[in-house]
């Protein structure tokens, strides 16, 4: 894998200084999920938390899964960017029956798309594969050792927000759905596809800095409607937009932590974190430093998210 995830895979904790004086923020326990745009969201909030508010963070890598066990035992505090998981919000929010521990803290303002891309170089060869009917007639080209008789299909972490194996089921593909384990994987696998004009189909999603180096082509599924995906081993449907949000535990919005504040006025767009991403990814930058230039260049941005916490840039 040429890239590597500064804050990703793993259980290590990393803990920021806090500002000498500083005493109103204490510690802010950061989840950190497994793909580079959640590591860009978390470390620029970790970043003003910590030199604007006095906070002492401590970056947690955990898997979404992982990430909202811990809002209950008091090892997580914030989980910055949320794909849905409609599963764990029945678990952890009491507005979804859940045991309270989890309160939903707003939209980040990433519209989060996830679905089956193509290299580009297979768009220009074979125009009709962006057509779901006709996967079949590609399978061929998609084999591998791992799928046998059976087309390829790339996943990328096994925690990762994913019916494809359902999809392929349901919608009769000939295909065998393949981990590669991680975001990394998959970049680069659809890197290498692009480079070599060999053959890949796979999950990807935005926001995602990699897009505008190597522009994925989407592949057309079934048309997503409310309720199309209510049943996870039926769903024949595209997947849903994201509108990606922020969720917490119900402890830390309810302690009054200028952190809690920062967080909920947390909000910026797609190219924003794709930027940061692209700086940490691509540029090889230590996510901290990536943090402190995207910040040192969006002063007004940071100045509306310090609104009502005390402090300004």
């Amino acid at each position: 894998m040429a890239l590597t995830l500064s804050a990703c895979g793993g259980g290590s904790i990393q803990n920021a200084k806090q500002p000498a004086g500083s005493k109103d923020c204490g510690d802010l326990n950061m989840a950190v999920n497994p793909w580079v745009g959640y590591e860009a969201n978390a470390y620029v909030v970790g970043y003003i938390a910590q030199t604007k508010l006095g906070c002492t963070v401590n970056y947690k890598d955990l898997d979404e899964q992982v990430s909202w066990k811990g809002f209950g035992n008091g090892t997580v505090d914030v989980v910055i960017e949320n794909w849905g998981h409609p599963e764990l919000q029945k678990k952890y929010m009491a507005s979804k029956g859940g045991d309270g521990t989890a309160v939903d803290a707003g939209l980040t303002g990433n519209d989060g798309v996830i679905g089956w891309y193509v290299p580009p170089w297979m768009k220009d060869k074979y125009p009709d594969i962006t057509d779901w009917h006709n996967l079949n007639k590609y399978a061929s080209l998609f084999k591998t050792p791992e799928s046998g008789d059976l087309g390829t299909f790339y996943d990328g972490d096994p925690g990762f927000v994913t019916n494809d194996e359902a999809l392929v089921k349901n919608l009769n593909l000939n295909y065998k759905v393949v981990f590669t384990g991680s975001e990394t994987a998959l970049i680069e696998a659809f890197r290498k596809a692009e480079e070599n004009k060999t053959p890949m189909i796979g999950y990807f999603y935005e926001p995602q800095w990699f897009l505008a180096e190597v522009p994925l082509v989407k592949v057309n599924l079934p048309k997503y409607t409310p309720g199309c995906d209510s049943d996870p081993t039926k769903v024949a449907c595209d997947y849903p937009p994201y509108p990606l949000n922020k969720v917490v535990s119900k402890d830390f919005a309810d302690s009054g932590s200028p952190a809690y504040t920062l967080v909920k006025n947390f909000n910026w767009n797609n190219d924003d974190q794709n930027l940061v991403a692209k700086y940490i990814a691509q540029d090889q930058m230590d996510p901290e430093e990536a943090a402190k230039k995207w910040v040192d260049a969006n002063q007004d941005k940071v100045n509306a998210w310090l609104k009502g916490t005390g402090v300004t840039s």
